[in-house]
């Protein structure tokens, strides 16, 4: 990770890697001790979003750290503003922070990049181990938790968790850092449905147009951008978009200015 410079890095690492960003399984059973709620729109009303996992103090390393990763700027929200945290938190609270759909056997040995993960931790585990030693590095070196630091100080603190060199003792830094990037990333750019992407942000800053339509019409127009008005898997549930005689819905075109 380098220091933040601006959105438009993030994004040309990002479209680095691949143009889609992958989705982790969205929980679909919820838990009844929620800690903390945000407001999200369900046909243009607010609605409460209530974490079902993540501890106040956890939430509050997330938010500030995901606040680095992809900042909020000139050209709009940034990961805290779009509910990453929520997003997080709602798949820790399913399948994927349980690994439910992993093989969970083992062998544990060390294994090499193009095997991935190889960790016995479930994600649940990873975070909530891996937050509470990186607050009390904090603590013990800067006399405050991670959310309390200036945003100087939580960028060094990415930076090392990045590279390996602060020793979080349940899990190495490095692996944690990656699985935050990563569900920052996803949640930042997944369908609004799965709880983080508010509002769309993250489409709306690259230009992509959500759920798609019929662009038969668009197949001879060459170099010329396609800009429409995001349409989200929760718009076509509660019909807040139209849609045309195959059920795909009717985009509407935008006038985007870069």
């Amino acid at each position: 990770m380098k220091a933040p410079t601006g959105r438009r890095r993030f994004l040309k690492s990002a479209a680095a890697i691949g143009a889609a960003v992958p989705v982790t399984a969205f929980a679909q059973e919820k838990h009844s001790h929620g800690h903390l709620a945000q407001v999200g729109t369900v046909k243009g009303k607010s609605q409460p979003q209530v974490y079902t996992w993540l501890t106040q103090p956890e939430i509050a390393f997330i938010e500030a750290a995901v606040a680095r990763l992809i900042p909020a700027d000139e050209l709009g929200p940034g990961a805290k503003e779009a509910g990453v945290s929520y997003f997080i938190d709602q798949q820790l609270a399913g399948a994927y922070g349980t690994m439910a759909r992993n093989y969970r056997q083992g062998p544990w040995g060390e294994g090499t990049p193009q095997q991935g993960y190889q960790s016995r931790l479930m994600p649940q585990e990873i975070y909530r181990a891996a937050i509470a030693e990186a607050n009390l590095f904090c603590n013990k070196n800067y006399g405050k938790s991670f959310n309390a630091l200036t945003p100087e100080q939580q960028d060094q603190i990415l930076l090392e968790l990045e590279a390996g060199k602060i020793a979080l003792e349940s899990v190495a830094s490095n692996i944690f850092f990656n699985i935050l990037l990563a569900n920052t990333m996803e949640g930042f750019f997944a369908d609004p449905i799965y709880g983080g992407n508010r509002d769309k942000a993250g489409w709306k800053l690259v230009g992509f147009p959500g759920v798609a339509a019929t662009y038969t019409q668009f197949i001879e127009k060459h170099n010329v951008p396609y800009n429409a008005e995001p349409v989200s898997i929760a718009d076509m549930q509660q019909q807040m978009v139209s849609v045309d005689e195959h059920g795909h819905p009717k985009h509407v075109l935008l006038t985007r200015k870069d």
